[in-house]
């Protein structure tokens, strides 16, 4: 599963030209979508670029996916700065498409592995690693980060996993005719 293959192929697309090319068109999506939120509170914000970030992921492995989610929040960053530059956001976002990347890349993509990576991303990504950041820099206690965020994305989890579900059937018959994905993956995907 997670064999030194595994993780190989995922490291050889940032020698490939067609996979750069992908990572470049996707880095490019998510840095645009960035600047495009539903704000909730002053620090609680909507996004939807988890939907490129899966996608990508999905495509390009783990090795490549931390390199993307580490290039997507530096460019994001400087074109796009909200207060001062802080790494541990930077670790988020490439936590973020490891765990996309270990969820749906080489593996059948299915409702079950999306609600998973989503709940991941949502629960330890967002809520533990966002929460404990915005007390590291702003000071007010972890759980009051950890409260409004719980809330947040307990709400979107749903919403969330249906459009990826939505995304990823329109996209496989094409990324299964490029071989970007698995052959055994099919859809729509079922939801069982």
């Amino acid at each position: 599963m997670f064999t030194k293959e595994y993780w190989k192929s995922s490291f050889d697309h940032l020698k490939d030209i067609r996979y750069l090319t992908i990572m470049a068109v996707f880095i490019g999506m998510k840095v645009l979508m960035k600047s495009f939120f539903i704000p909730v509170t002053p620090t609680l914000r909507i996004y939807m670029t988890f939907l490129f970030a899966a996608v990508e992921c999905s495509i390009i492995g783990p090795g490549a996916a931390i390199v993307s989610g580490c290039v997507t929040d530096l460019i994001g960053f400087m074109l796009f700065p909200n207060g001062a530059f802080f790494i541990g956001y930077t670790i988020s976002e490439m936590t973020g498409h490891l765990v996309y990347a270990l969820m749906l890349y080489r593996k059948k993509i299915s409702v079950l592995r999306i609600f998973m990576a989503k709940f991941i991303n949502n629960y330890f990504t967002n809520v533990i690693l966002g929460s404990l950041w915005n007390h590291i820099i702003v000071g007010k206690a972890f759980l009051y980060y950890a409260g409004k965020s719980i809330i947040k994305n307990t709400l979107m989890l749903p919403i969330e996993v249906v459009l990826l579900v939505l995304l990823f059937n329109l996209l496989i018959p094409s990324m299964k005719q490029r071989r970007f994905i698995s052959e055994e993956n099919r859809t729509p995907i079922p939801w069982k």
